[in-house]
């Protein structure tokens, strides 16, 4: 009996070191494999905005060969850019990237609402010019002929009549040279070339609030695209350590390690991740159009914004903000300049209710006959001044001097609104990208505790101290503070360009 039994154990003894031999074996193999694996990963191009097809899984791998951790996704400490090692990519290009300059040069070069400002810059230019020449007589050629017929009831014999009292002969021939113009004794003409001229520069700042326009609808655009990008980037890495946290739970269920529950939570994971990755890939395709919008390009034609992760702040980049700045905004010259057209406006509906002065010289011939003695006879020139003096209108040019007044009270009521305006969006601006910052730092290590736990959490399970449900939420947490990381990214970028727009750069 004691034989049998210790025959028994020496039996039991060699198969439990041949398991653990072939462990062994097969850890250092799946070891070897996920190092292929990463170092592929590291050496593969940065992928494009357009959609890729999925990845096949990684070859079986035992029960005991450690999973692939999440790539180390950090954000640089404040005023550093991050490496390219520590956003989980390579450096490289993508095909039809572009850089921000790039991205504004073409927006301003397209048909937008920049090229509407220009033409009612160009609109209020010819104002300027009218304005301007109706200080300076018009000259003009008139040339008439004029037909009467006789007088009816003339006797035989008796001189032809014309027969209307306010003509001179029976056919009449006027060619004149006519210089006409209006003397300024109102101060009309003068007000209204100040206000064609305030209108104008109006015109002018509008022309540039419109290019600000133009460059933060384009900036939210590229960093839009930017972030679409890197979160389809982030849903690839969630995607690949899923699956490749499913190949070894089917390895340990295939050792009679784990219950088949498990191998179903992990698929769902994965069936998560891929649904992610799906709305990542269409979340990009959809900004990338948006972008083409702005730059004019075709719907066909590849673009890409830059690597968001390479975009950290910079030390100081928001304390260099003040609010002093805010008056620089080109708002408040086209305020200026409305204030003074109506202004202008008050001065022209005043001019009104004064006397107008206006002038007329004629030089030529008016005669009835084109014969060279009648034609020297009448022959000759005229002046006519005109002076015009208002006496009664039922109050209508009081009415509208009236009316410009309010209207001057209106742009007044609109500058003193839109000064608060801007005030608060400087403040908001300045909040949201301090905040961002602080949210980067908080996201970066957030993504670091997560790798942590994550690689904690596969060692637990596959220990046996651990349930899947513990790797799964690990799982998530890392795939969560990713999305955090980049928007914080993306809310930091656009924050600074809004606050750039609000103090006036």
């Amino acid at each position: 009996m004691l034989t049998k039994r210790g025959a028994t154990r020496r039996s039991g003894a060699r198969v439990g070191l041949g398991v653990r031999a072939l462990r062994s074996v097969a850890l250092l193999a799946a070891a070897f494999a996920v190092a292929l694996s990463a170092r592929g990963q590291q050496t593969a191009p940065a992928p494009q905005n357009t959609p890729t097809t999925t990845q096949t899984p990684s070859p079986a791998q035992t029960p005991e060969s450690p999973p692939p951790t999440a790539p180390n996704v950090t954000a640089a400490p404040p005023g550093t850019t991050p490496s390219s090692t520590q956003a989980g990519q390579t450096p490289s290009t993508s095909p039809g990237q572009l850089g921000l300059d790039e991205v504004l040069r073409l927006a301003n070069a397209q048909v937008s609402g920049l090229r509407q400002a220009q033409l009612n810059e160009s609109v209020a230019e010819e104002d300027v010019r009218q304005a301007r020449a109706a200080f300076l007589p018009k000259v003009t050629a008139p040339f008439d002929y004029i037909y009467t017929s006789p007088s009816l009831g003339l006797a035989r014999g008796e001189p032809r009549v014309q027969s209307y009292i306010a003509n001179n002969a029976i056919s009449e021939y006027q060619a004149l040279v006519s210089v006409a113009g209006d003397i300024d004794l109102s101060g009309r003409l003068r007000a209204a070339l100040a206000r064609s001229q305030a209108l104008l520069d109006a015109a002018r700042a509008g022309t540039e609030v419109a290019r600000r326009a133009l460059r933060q609808a384009s900036t939210e655009a590229y960093y839009g695209l930017a972030l679409a990008a890197a979160e389809r980037r982030a849903a690839e890495q969630n995607l690949a350590a899923a699956r490749e946290f499913e190949n070894i739970t089917s390895l340990l269920l295939s050792g009679g390690e784990v219950a088949s529950v498990d191998l179903t939570r992990a698929q769902l994971q994965t069936n998560q991740r891929e649904g992610e990755l799906e709305q990542a890939r269409s979340a990009e395709e959809v900004a990338a159009a948006a972008l083409r919008v702005f730059v004019g390009y075709e719907q066909a034609r590849a673009i890409a914004a830059a690597d968001l992760s390479t975009l950290a702040p910079l030390p100081g980049e928001v304390e260099r903000f003040t609010a002093e700045t805010v008056k620089r905004r080109p708002e408040f010259t086209q305020f200026e300049a409305q204030e003074r057209a109506a202004e202008q406006d008050v001065l022209v509906a005043r001019a009104d209710r004064r006397p107008q002065l206006s002038y007329t010289l004629n030089g030529g011939f008016d005669t009835d006959s084109l014969k060279p003695a009648r034609l020297k006879e009448h022959t000759g020139g005229s002046a006519t001044f005109n002076l015009s003096i208002p006496i009664f209108d039922w109050g209508a040019a009081r009415s509208r001097e009236r009316q410009a007044q309010v209207r001057l009270q209106i742009a007044q009521n609109e500058r003193a609104q839109a000064e608060r305006g801007f005030a608060q969006e400087f403040n908001a601006a300045r909040v949201q990208a301090l905040s961002a910052s602080t949210r980067i730092r908080l996201a970066s290590e957030g993504i670091r505790l997560a790798e942590v736990n994550l690689n904690t959490s596969v060692a637990r399970y596959r220990a046996g101290e651990a349930q899947v449900v513990e790797v799964t939420d690990a799982q998530t947490t890392l795939a969560a503070q990713r999305l955090a990381f980049f928007q914080a990214l993306f809310d930091y970028q656009l924050a600074l360009a809004r606050l750039r727009q609000a103090a006036g750069q």
